[in-house]
């Protein structure tokens, strides 16, 4: 089956739907930039002027704007403020103190973005992006300041990991949906993933945020630094133990999750259970909860300083919420707008090696839509007609090659680009370095050994 079968020729609606994508986020840039205008406001603004010109109704840009801000925001945005509470109570009660302690009694300075790099794919593994961020935060704050390492040098590492084991690894969303959608084989995917991202970790992370650190001069952002700093002293630090299970206890709950999808029967208590206390949200929540007993309660911690603790976390991330939301609202208006077709029928018309078309399908959507779900399930849908009869492994390829096209220069309609941007307080152009760059090469080198073993294994 060709694989233009399932897409109609192109048309003027194409063209304009090009062209008004590229005017919104123009725009967006300059008002951010040059004009200084809140993230949040210059992205409604873009939308408007992108849907306006796209040719939607004002009232239906209205609508999938709402629509996109309110689906994300209810999806990560609890995420974000849960947490901010788990952050804010680790560094206040001094468990992010403890753990950097004992990660700085076992490495180096040199060492240091490695073991980053590390615990950042031990935490992500099961994790969501955002859930991991936001669980790293107060470590690299407290890392950055203890160690009096340039904080670039180790954010970096912990964010090539996290964001690599999201676009390549099951069981993250993302490569879930490739492997579902083209018949891959999951334990294969999983092996030939892990080839793939450990040399994407290494070169995104300690190498080049080594690179970028000696470069870029990031100070501690006050308000964040604020928020993750703690006046506990050494002596009454809580114990590595605890400290140890506030932080790995969402990732447990879950892992246990994913290991119920895989190898427990659906409807059974033990499968019930385990994708309930799986679910993020009910994770988190469970995870502040047991923080605040563990951490606060229990250490003798007057209830008042908890519940100060608590309501201090929040004030930082409302502008990060509300610039999360309007990405998402962007990327609603371009998705009812058809730009998930229009960048279909680019990519196939390029008559390019079917892991190099998968790939490029994906970049494009995920520069378009700002979403590495939409990106990949359409990606997926696009590619599945023809990889009919191919081995396995080839399947395997063909979904990591897509979830690295998915992360490919993440811009100002990525709600990842808006979080490290406001938790390191970074401007736009630093925030492209930081990041976009970053997913780059995680992206680029995805590309070149799925390319490799695809030809090694043919």
């Amino acid at each position: 089956m060709h694989l233009t079968a399932t897409l109609t020729p192109w048309s003027a609606h194409d063209t304009r739907l090009i062209l008004s994508c590229a005017l919104g986020l123009a725009l967006i840039i300059v008002l951010i930039s040059a004009l200084k205008i809140a993230p949040f406001l210059s992205i409604l603004v873009g939308t408007f002027a992108a849907g306006f010109t796209a040719g939607l109704p004002l009232e239906a840009v209205a609508s999938a704007f709402s629509k996109g801000a309110g689906a994300l925001l209810g999806d990560v945005g609890i995420i974000i403020a849960l947490g901010a509470m788990l952050g804010a109570l680790m560094a206040d009660s001094g468990a992010a103190d403890r753990l950097v302690t004992t990660i700085l009694d076992h490495a180096t300075p040199r060492r240091l973005p490695w073991m980053m790099a590390l615990v950042a794919i031990i935490i992500g593994l099961p994790l969501f992006f955002e859930v991991g961020l936001v669980m790293m935060v107060p470590i690299i704050f407290v890392m950055a300041r203890r160690s009096q390492q340039p904080i670039l040098r180790i954010a970096i590492p912990a964010l090539a990991g996290m964001t690599t084991l999201h676009a390549l690894l099951p069981p993250h969303p993302g490569p879930l949906i490739a492997v579902s959608a083209l018949h891959a084989d999951l334990g294969i995917t999983l092996g030939l993933g892990l080839i793939v991202a450990i040399p994407a970790v290494i070169l995104a992370g300690p190498i080049y945020g080594g690179m970028l650190s000696k470069r870029m001069q990031i100070a501690e952002p006050e308000e964040m630094g604020k928020l993750f700093r703690s006046e506990t002293p050494q002596s009454e630090l809580p114990g590595f133990a605890v400290s140890l299970i506030t932080i790995l206890l969402p990732v447990v709950l879950m892992l246990g999750r994913t290991v119920a999808k895989l190898l427990l029967e659906p409807k059974t208590l033990a499968y019930d259970t385990l994708d309930f206390l799986g679910e993020p949200l009910v994770a988190l929540g469970l995870t502040v909860l047991f923080a605040i007993v563990a951490l606060g309660w229990a250490r003798g911690m007057p209830r008042e300083r908890v519940g100060g603790i608590l309501r201090k976390s929040l004030p930082p991330i409302a502008a990060l919420l509300l610039t999360i939301g309007a990405g998402g609202g962007l990327k609603q208006m371009l998705v009812v707008a058809g730009i998930s077709a229009t960048i279909g029928k680019i990519a196939v018309g390029a008559h390019l090696p079917l892991i190099v078309l998968a790939w490029l399908i994906a970049v494009a959507l995920r520069q378009a839509t700002g979403s590495a779900t939409v990106a990949t399930t359409t990606t997926a849908g696009i590619v599945a007609p023809v990889v009919a009869g191919l081995p396995a492994t080839h399947n395997s390829l063909l979904a990591l090659a897509i979830g690295a096209g998915s992360v490919f220069f993440c811009h100002v309609n990525d709600a990842g680009f808006w979080m490290v941007r406001e938790y390191f307080g970074l401007q736009l152009k630093q925030t492209v370095f930081v990041w976009s760059i970053l997913q780059t090469i995680v992206s680029v080198v995805g590309l070149v050994l799925t390319l490799l073993l695809w030809a090694v294994l043919t």
